[in-house]
């Protein structure tokens, strides 16, 4: 009966979501936003524009489906027997989102997870309040310095790094070319502020700060609700000429004492690869699988640079990151790291057809002492049958390298095939 009331509920939702965008959508796009189509693919911050056209309350309501075929094999050493896996489809995942426009240059953002690996109820990811104008408080207050900036509120996904911006968000897959995300995936949702400043010769700037806590809680531990955490990033990103756009950002995610940073952990979708380098004794499901996550929860700094280049069809992303900390029972910090690189071409009359290939790689300290690696490569390919549904497929391999005898990952490798589709408007 729950399972038919939640669908009756969210047949209705959508039938409404549905008379609300058709009087709206065919007028006019949402002001100051990423579009959740194939015009998003590449496109990192929202894009500033102080035009707007706000004329009342307008509520936009989308969403994303995503389902996957799975074909992948796993295998280690044998000391510790492995799950087996065989070839079927995944769990189907979808989100819900709903953007609106509160008043000229204020708006409002919140995805909630419909379905997802980790949860099969819904429960709500984040939202953030996004103002581009000040003109609640008085009309043309503060415009000049307006028109560069942006501020960001609430419990969102924080903006380190330019890697997040190409992940698949559980349900929305259609920005990352691969069906996985990069082994150590770095993104988390944290309460908190971000200001932003954007130049007009491509040179742009962010700071910000949150509590560092994934989950929320004024619960007194050690003598403190928890500690803070620091957001910076700097940018220069330009389109040349028709051509060729180039991008180069570095990023710093920095907390003092916050008891349990979930950086490297925060995501509550789960893994892409379903079921794979899992105990074969274990009664639950590890739904970050295929992950790496250095295990560190306090006193954590991390630093990203990511180069962006499209000429034409061809772009080439990488991510390069330096990070360190620790857990609380842990003396001294130690140290990750990690390299990634991938080269997609598209082309077709729209760019609507693409091939890629990825690298990654990282090495990392473990708890134990023991010092290990993890290496990864993808090969993928996309349709955009239309600008609103993907069709992807990707060969992944990946290895792990130097885990001690008896560890599950000693010897660890998986490889296969997954084939995605994936629908968002």
């Amino acid at each position: 009966m729950k399972s038919v009331l939640k669908l009756a509920t969210l047949v209705i939702v959508l039938t409404m979501g549905y008379s609300v965008s058709a009087q709206t959508t065919s007028k006019r796009d949402f002001n100051n936003y990423r579009q959740p189509d194939q015009r998003g693919v590449n496109v990192f911050e929202a894009p500033k524009d102080t035009i707007t056209t706000f004329d009342e309350l307008y509520v936009r309501i989308g969403g994303s489906f995503a389902l996957q075929y799975q074909a992948l094999d796993n295998e280690n050493s044998g000391v510790t027997p492995l799950s087996e896996v065989g070839s079927n489809f995944n769990l189907a995942t979808a989100n819900l989102d709903l953007d609106v426009a509160l008043y000229d240059g204020v708006s409002m953002h919140l995805r909630t997870y419909l379905s997802s690996r980790h949860h099969h109820e819904p429960y709500v990811k984040g939202g953030y309040f996004q103002i581009d104008k000040l003109d609640f408080i008085k009309e043309g207050f503060m415009e000049d310095l307006m028109k560069h900036t942006t501020i960001k509120i609430g419990h969102m996904e924080n903006n380190y790094g330019d890697a997040h911006f190409r992940r698949s968000d559980n349900a929305q897959a259609l920005y990352n070319p691969f069906v996985g995300n990069l082994i150590m995936d770095s993104f988390t949702t944290e309460v908190g502020a971000e200001v932003y400043y954007t130049a007009d010769n491509g040179l742009f700037g962010m700071v910000g700060f949150t509590n560092g806590k994934l989950n929320q809680s004024t619960t007194v531990s050690n003598g403190t609700t928890g500690g803070a955490a620091f957001l910076a990033k700097v940018g220069y990103d330009k389109q040349i000429n028709d051509d060729f756009r180039f991008r180069l950002t570095g990023s710093l995610y920095n907390t003092g004492y916050a008891p349990n940073v979930y950086l490297y952990s925060a995501d509550r979708a789960g893994s892409r690869y379903y079921s794979i380098m899992q105990d074969a004794t274990a009664t639950s499901d590890n739904f970050r699988s295929g992950r790496f996550d250095p295990g560190f929860k306090n006193q954590i700094t991390a630093i990203m640079i990511n180069p962006f280049v499209k000429y034409g069809g061809l772009e080439v992303f990488g991510t390069i990151e330096v990070t360190s900390g620790k857990a609380l029972s842990e003396a001294d910090r130690r140290d990750a790291n990690q390299y990634a690189g991938e080269v997609i071409y598209r082309f077709g009359e729209k760019e609507n057809v693409y091939l890629g290939g990825r690298y990654n790689t990282v090495s990392a300290e473990l708890a134990s002492g023991d010092d290990v690696s993890v290496d990864r490569f993808q090969l993928g390919a996309g349709w955009f049958m239309t600008k609103n549904v993907l069709m992807k497929a990707e060969y992944v391999s990946q290895s792990y390298n130097d885990y001690p005898t008896g560890d599950l990952l000693e010897e660890g490798k998986f490889d296969g095939v997954i084939l995605e589709a994936v629908i968002s408007f």
